[in-house]
């Protein structure tokens, strides 16, 4: 009774999902299809109001489109992407239909090509500016410069380089601690058990989603006013958002480990604490480990734009020269950068390479 509850449940949460994406789906197609042909290109910015609600009203009408479409058997994109498991089963007919010339398959199709091309509008590609002849001669002019560094100031560029590394080092350091204690916080199969345990997952899932969508180099201008201009700044723009991250990363992990330790640990009598660090931790130290060398990578990367929002670093070297307009002395920095940048790759690489 309890398992067909269950099942009962599961079915109901996969049939709001994919009306709700099906839904999306149709009423972004038709408003970016809508773009595409130029529609409304003058004045779109004061109507934005006016649209979302034709959006969401649209999308009405989309979820309606999916509920009939579905109950008819038809397999909407929706269905085949949240449908449970015991009912995704494919027959032999279905395995064997190619993808274009199912339901969900053309939705899918179509919404790549459609999102591609508004892309392409978006963008404003044109590939005959960059063959204009006196762009092309700066172009190649400013890359004769940046190929003939000015040496004299790799000294000054080493010693801000270190800086940058070690911003990159104290950030990731600070950072894992607090991500690897929050990653359980955030896995669904630790904390979905009861409603608090939910509650908490889902509210620390929201923070740190926006919190990363908030790219360093802004947190890097909230704390340079903050903390004032230099390395410290960058620094903690770099802990708060590699936390955001590296939280997210490590409870994926978590929510990918086998049952089987899980229960046989709770079969002892073991505490919710105990069940965590005997059968869950061994499972995620290495992945944890590896994320974490790689976070190390990418945050050195970082750190170098930093400086030219104030955040410390080479980036301050780079932001200075740059808008003088001094292109060998650039280039001496964009030698320096890319040098530490294949040192920590190779790093990573190894390291990532040694524990697996």
């Amino acid at each position: 009774m309890a398992q067909s509850t269950t099942m009962e449940t599961a079915e109901t949460g996969a049939a709001v999902r994919r009306t709700i994406l099906d839904a999306f789906v149709g009423a972004y197609l038709i408003f970016a299809g809508l773009v595409f042909t130029g529609w409304g290109e003058a004045d779109i910015v004061p109507r934005v109001p006016t649209l979302a609600t034709a959006f969401f009203g649209v999308a009405v009408l989309m979820a309606i489109v999916s509920v009939v479409v579905n109950k008819t058997g038809i397999k909407t994109l929706g269905w085949q992407i949240y449908a449970p498991a015991h009912l995704r089963m494919k027959s032999t007919e279905e395995l064997a239909t190619p993808i274009y010339r199912t339901f969900w398959g053309m939705q899918m199709i179509l919404t790549v090509v459609v999102t591609t091309l508004v892309g392409i509008k978006m963008t404003e590609i044109d590939v005959l500016k960059l063959l204009e002849a006196d762009r092309f001669y700066h172009a190649m002019r400013l890359f004769g410069e940046l190929f003939s560094p000015d040496w004299s100031i790799l000294p000054k560029a080493i010693v801000k380089v270190v800086e940058t590394i070690y911003i990159a080092f104290i950030a990731t350091v600070i950072a894992v601690p607090v991500a690897f204690v929050l990653s359980f916080l955030m896995a669904r199969n630790i904390m979905g058990g009861s409603k608090l345990g939910f509650t908490v997952y889902a509210v620390l899932r929201t923070v740190f989603n926006v919190s990363r969508s908030i790219e360093p180099i802004l947190w890097a201008i909230i704390f340079s006013i903050w903390a004032s201009f230099g390395p410290f700044a960058g620094m903690l723009a770099l802990m708060v958002h590699s936390i955001a991250s590296l939280a997210k990363q490590y409870s994926e992990i978590v929510e990918g480990i086998e049952d089987g330790p899980i229960e046989g640990i709770e079969s002892t009598g073991a505490s919710r604490l105990q069940v965590i660090w005997f059968a869950v931790v061994p499972q995620v130290v290495l992945p944890y480990i590896s994320y974490t060398v790689y976070r190390w990578d990418t945050n050195v990367r970082m750190a170098t734009i930093l400086g030219f929002v104030g955040g410390g670093g080479i980036g301050v070297m780079l932001a200075e020269y740059n808008g003088q307009a001094m292109w060998p002395q650039v280039g001496c920095i964009i030698f320096v950068i890319a040098a530490v940048v294949w040192i920590m790759d190779a790093f990573s690489s190894h390291v990532r390479a040694a524990i697996k």
